[in-house]
């Protein structure tokens, strides 16, 4: 059958993926041209099953395309399709496969959640990745350890200016007032036009003038609205300024108190909760400190501020989704692996249909 391979590619690009027939066809029609495109109709096909929920089928395409023809996006779709599937070694792999390609991609923090093992010394070679790796140590609340990468990224780069806010805010947690000075001081050296530099002006002046503070954040959100760190330190302060003119606002705490899980100050975030804890009685505030105790592994605190916020509000949607997830880890689930693989019951209902039709 002669059919004009554009028509294919509009039906897929218009989302009309779902007949089998037009994707078989679209695979025919390049059949004869080289490994490379025949790949990439592989790699369609697969994200179609993948888009469905049908994993398994999105593998068996994934796994047909020879390991030379395979690019990052490809490579990125089979560790994904193996995680999902529970197959972790697999998944490794194809992580690792990506790393070997020296490239930034976003999932690199995927990549490190899940430890893989033997890349230290790919990452020392790339400092972007290194850079990449030390921030999720950060976001996780490996503080020490990312401060430790941090140093030794700009040991290799000394001129890096990406995420030097948040070693400066890191800093500013240790109390390391020298460290932060000369990080600041060096900053400025390299460009003063950044908005990391603000973002760490802003950290460095926090407690020594509050409105030069907001100042240099307001400021570093004028060089780049999408920097997510000038919006943390702008928000920090006005939600600290509402707490002293009002010290009863219990949603200025909730907020200040997740800007502090953000900053990995898990610590503070429940000295200020527990405060507020004592003289309201809301189930909000529970939940709260529920996620903040599981996020640092305190499973059993967790799970009593879970039980604690249901009592007050058998409705509360949170502490109902947050409690399912934290038996989940107290079984030593996953809590993000899909459920019972829905591709069973879709191969059962396919063997009955077959033992009908014999019958």
């Amino acid at each position: 059958m002669d059919v004009p391979k554009d028509q294919f590619s509009t039906l897929l690009d218009h989302g009309l993926y779902s007949s089998a027939q037009i994707l078989v066809l679209f695979g025919d029609s390049l059949f004869r041209e080289r490994e490379y495109r025949r790949a990439i109709v592989k790699f369609k096909i697969a994200t179609c099953h993948s888009s469905i929920g049908e994993n398994r089928a999105a593998l068996a395409e994934m796994e047909g395309i020879p390991s030379k023809s395979r690019n990052l996006e490809m490579n990125l779709m089979m560790a994904k399709l193996y995680r999902n599937s529970r197959h972790t070694r697999a998944a490794v792999g194809c992580y690792k496969e990506c790393l070997r390609l020296q490239t930034e991609v976003e999932d690199l923090p995927l990549i490190i959640l899940i430890q893989v093992a033997g890349c230290s010394g790919m990452l020392k070679l790339n400092v972007a990745l290194l850079r990449m790796t030390t921030e999720v140590k950060a976001i996780i609340g490996k503080n020490d350890e990312a401060i430790l990468d941090f140093e030794k990224v700009r040991s290799i780069d000394p001129y890096v200016v990406t995420y030097m806010d948040e070693y400066a805010m890191l800093l500013k947690l240790k109390s390391d007032h020298s460290k932060l000075n000369k990080l600041v001081h060096d900053l400025l050296n390299i460009d003063p036009t950044k908005p990391e530099v603000f973002v760490a002006l802003s950290v460095l002046w926090e407690k020594k003038d509050e409105r030069g503070a907001l100042s240099y954040a307001e400021k570093s959100i004028r060089i780049d609205e999408r920097h997510v760190a000038g919006y943390i330190m702008k928000a920090k302060k006005f939600y600290e300024s509402a707490l002293r003119l009002e010290p009863g606002f219990l949603g200025a705490a909730l907020a200040l108190a997740e800007l502090h899980v953000m900053e990995g100050r898990n610590g503070d975030a429940v000295s200020l909760l527990e405060r507020y804890l004592k003289d309201w009685a809301d189930d909000s505030l529970h939940v709260k400190l529920a996620q903040v105790f599981a996020a640092t592994n305190m499973l059993q605190d967790a799970l009593s501020h879970y039980q604690a916020a249901l009592r007050m509000n058998p409705q509360n949607e949170s502490a109902k989704k947050g409690l399912e997830r934290l038996e989940k880890q107290m079984k030593g689930v996953d809590p993000d692996a899909p459920e019972e693989d829905e591709d069973n019951e879709v191969d059962d209902g396919d063997g009955d249909q077959e033992e009908a039709e014999l019958l």
